[in-house]
């Protein structure tokens, strides 16, 4: 028999406590034998029934696959899948905040079975049918008496730091934590915060005092700080309380309204809906989509109430953090919200760019796409071409549903206006051209009233397998 091919995954080499592996198109997760006493109080504590119990972990189960490594092997887990991979430079304010609030519930239940959280890192939690999850089997270990958090800075910059961050400045940083993946460093979160920050107790203390104190670390390197268990637990309360009271405010942009607007024109958005989902019913064999452009999430809606695993992307961190509050109110069927710049998406990064694959990567081959009311944006705002869109959407998708926006429509005319170039290559003949360089025209069909053109597309047959 021949031996089996694995894959082991290029991000997870930093723990040496095991490791996720691919094996006969399963996934799996290797704990190494130097893990063993920490795993076995995991799951004979109560810690992991309890966490599994209450949906705050990925559940797994053990398994008789053999290890990628024989010689490290202790067990092999199969790990519950989560179904969309996002990070945290995707993500708007409220979503790291629950994160951030996860962890350290997560932290304190570890603490009532003796055991304690030695990851704080946001990479460790994903989004999962509208809500956080946190994946890492492997973040516990045996709690020591007297021993500080091991991750207590860690939980400062990578989550504190920026929450605090956008709740006094009241700017998105999902671009700062791409800049910055292991966290935003005290010494910057403190020059940034302004200095009425310091007048909150628990600000200064977690973070300029902190700082300070992690300044003269080298210096002060071997003395070793004890803490006791009780301490502790205040520590982690604190981190909670200041956690619990932060908010950001989602200040409406150029086009946060739009679909507030568009109602009011006649029924737009109406007539839009029954063209969509009138087209959706004609592609039944559709399990993934993504909404290019959400805004509101209105039709990642319709997606997601038709069974199909959605993703919602928006430049607009303001548009993202409304559609994710309305997915945790229960308002919203199960998507994806997630902040991505189509002329810009996340790119791979990390150790030979491989621990975090590109969106356009994670994203690729959806069974349908949507894209309503943008490709003018991307042609006037972010001087895209049609040809360079049409590249973008037969990467994501198999079958698009897009919108043409007239070059005479009120929008494009008030954009037009900011702008000194005329845009003549901006015509109906010329989005179609570039289209069926990559996708057949099943369908098109103007919405009444508005000159706006829908368009049902699938992508030609020699595009099966974009790159």
């Amino acid at each position: 028999m021949s031996e089996r091919e694995i894959d082991v995954h290029p991000a997870s080499f930093r723990d040496p406590s095991g490791f996720i592996f691919f094996t006969e198109g399963k996934m799996y997760r290797q704990v190494n034998k130097i893990y063993r006493e920490h795993y076995d109080m995991l799951m004979n504590s109560g810690l992991y029934a309890t966490l599994t119990g209450k949906e705050l972990l990925v559940a797994h189960s053990e398994t008789d696959v053999p290890g990628a490594n024989s010689e490290t092997s202790y067990k092999v887990l199969a790990p519950e899948i989560i179904p969309f991979i996002s990070y945290p430079y995707e993500w708007c304010f409220g979503m790291l905040k629950e994160a951030a609030l996860l962890t350290l519930r997560i932290a304190r239940e570890a603490l009532a079975h003796d055991m304690v959280l030695k990851d704080a890192s946001p990479y460790n939690v994903q989004w999962k049918h509208n809500r956080m999850v946190f994946i890492d089997t492997l973040s516990f270990e045996k709690y020591i008496p007297g021993t500080p958090w091991v991750a207590y800075r860690q939980f400062c910059e990578c989550f504190l730091a920026p929450l605090l961050l956008m709740h006094h400045r009241k700017v998105s940083l999902h671009e700062w934590q791409l800049a910055y993946p292991a966290g935003i460093p005290l010494a910057i979160a403190k020059k940034f915060l302004p200095w009425k920050s310091r007048l909150s107790i628990l600000t200064y203390l977690h973070i300029h005092l902190h700082g300070k104190i992690a300044s003269k670390h080298a210096i002060e390197k071997d003395r070793k700080a004890v803490l006791p268990k009780e301490k502790l637990h205040r520590l982690i309360k604190s981190l909670d309380l200041l956690v619990s009271s932060l908010k950001m405010d989602n200040r409406s942009t150029t086009w946060g309204s739009y679909y507030n607007e568009a109602a009011l024109r006649e029924d737009y958005l109406e007539q839009k809906k029954k063209i969509i989902e009138g087209w959706l019913n004609k592609l039944p064999d559709c399990k993934t989509g993504i909404d290019l452009g959400a805004n509101d999430g209105s039709f990642s809606a319709l997606l997601a109430s038709k069974g199909i695993a959605t993703v919602a992307v928006d430049g607009d961190p303001a548009a993202i953090a409304d559609l994710y509050a309305k997915t945790r109110s229960g308002v919203s069927a199960p998507v994806v919200p997630l902040i991505i710049n189509l002329a810009d998406p996340s790119p791979a990064r990390g150790v030979n760019n491989r621990e975090c694959a590109a969106f356009l990567e994670r994203a690729n081959n959806r069974d349908i796409g949507l894209c309503l009311a943008l490709v003018h944006h991307l042609r006037i705002s972010h001087h895209m071409s049609f040809e360079q869109m049409t590249q973008l959407f037969k990467t994501l998708c198999k079958n698009l549903i897009i919108e043409f926006v007239p070059l005479q429509d009120e929008k494009v005319q008030e954009m037009l206006a900011l702008r000194k170039e005329s845009f003549e290559d901006y015509t109906q003949e010329n989005f179609e051209a570039a289209l069926g360089k990559h996708f057949s025209i099943l369908e098109k069909q103007v919405v009444a009233g508005t000159g706006r053109i829908l368009y049902l597309l699938t992508r030609e047959s020699s595009a099966t397998d974009p790159k």
